[in-house]
């Protein structure tokens, strides 16, 4: 007997597309009842800013087979089967290892992503047709164990005002979970350890303006409870839930982008796939404009320079990566540094 399966209308730059949902009943999120055809069906009502945020990147699919509460995995190249409408761009992981990754076009990608399982888009900073110079640095704002959402806000406003003194406009979003990711458009002119350098440069700073509430520790035992500044994010291959993906929480939150004005009152657990739609049509996209004016790195290399030539220097890299020159001893976050 054929297997239970539907058809979405997708609105998209080429006129419409029709997606096949196959088992849209299954219950993705059991706690709301959220099953596979609503989040297909939130894609679409999110479609043009989804698009604009996440779209002309490489992307990885964070899948699951079984709903949030069963196993997932990442998918980066596209499935077999993919769509004439689907393309990919051959971009370099860290190992100097070069594969096809799945890019975004137009919101019948991302419904299809969803037909496929697809609950959390992972967006590169950098372009497709420019994969190795970002055009976003991005700071993801951590709170640590005994922290918690409330202690990110001030962080937030302070490493904006960072970021403006080196002539950087800030944008900011939930990160769907207990965090903030602050985002900064700049001309895609430097490599990904650049901007990896420039970040360490901006959280340093924040860190020397808010030390008992801000850290740069990479070991866990020393970050205390403050908010970590998660400074890999900026790596190569090293992405956070894009603007709009749900997250694979109970209760089917999103990353979603606010305004400044909005950040002391949010409440980032009301951000959710059921009422992100109805947010987007009553209030627009605050990030619609993002990049119509990116900015310059070179004030943040500089003070890179300056912490360099102070006794600063580099800090560890994800354990997954190859050694890097300049790095020190390398041990997992979560052991002692006695390792």
């Amino acid at each position: 007997m054929a297997s239970e399966a539907t058809t979405l209308t997708v609105p998209g730059p080429d006129g419409d597309r029709e997606v096949r949902i196959s088992s849209p009943s299954r219950v993705l999120f059991p706690e709301v009842g959220i099953t596979k055809l609503d989040l297909a069906e939130y894609l679409v009502a999110v479609g043009e800013p989804f698009v604009r945020a996440n779209g002309d990147r490489p992307i990885s699919l964070q899948r699951f087979g079984s709903g949030i509460d069963g196993d997932s995995f990442f998918s980066k190249n596209p499935p077999k089967g993919a769509p004439e409408y689907v393309r990919d761009v051959v971009v370099t992981y860290p190992s100097g290892r070069s594969h096809p990754q799945l890019v975004v076009d137009e919101p019948a990608v991302a419904v299809w992503a969803a037909q496929m399982n697809t609950v959390v888009f992972h967006p590169w900073a950098s372009r497709a047709e420019d994969s190795d110079h970002p055009d976003q640095l991005r700071i993801d704002l951590d709170p640590q164990p005994g922290t918690d959402f409330h202690d990110t806000v001030p962080a937030a406003h302070e490493l904006r005002k960072v970021l403006d003194e080196v002539g950087l406009t800030a944008w900011i979003k939930t990160s769907g979970n207990r965090g903030l990711h602050v985002f900064a458009p700049i001309r895609p002119e430097h490599e990904f350890l650049d901007v990896r350098h420039a970040v360490i440069a901006a959280a340093r700073e924040l860190e020397r303006r808010m030390p008992d509430r801000v850290t740069t520790a990479w070991w866990k035992e020393e970050r205390g409870q403050r908010v970590f500044v998660d400074f890999n994010q900026a790596n190569r291959d090293r992405t956070m839930a894009g603007a709009y993906s749900p997250r694979a929480l109970a209760h089917a939150s999103v990353s979603t982008p606010i305004t400044w004005d909005e950040l002391d009152s949010v409440d980032p657990t009301a951000l959710t796939v059921i009422t992100v739609p109805e947010r987007l049509r009553t209030l627009g996209d605050p990030w619609e404009s993002m990049h119509a004016e990116p900015g310059d790195i070179a004030p943040l290399l500089g003070w890179w320079e300056r912490d360099m030539a102070s006794g600063l220097g580099e800090l560890p890299f994800p354990p997954d990566f190859p050694k890097m020159p300049g790095e020190p001893p390398r041990v997992q976050p979560s052991r002692a540094k006695k390792a």
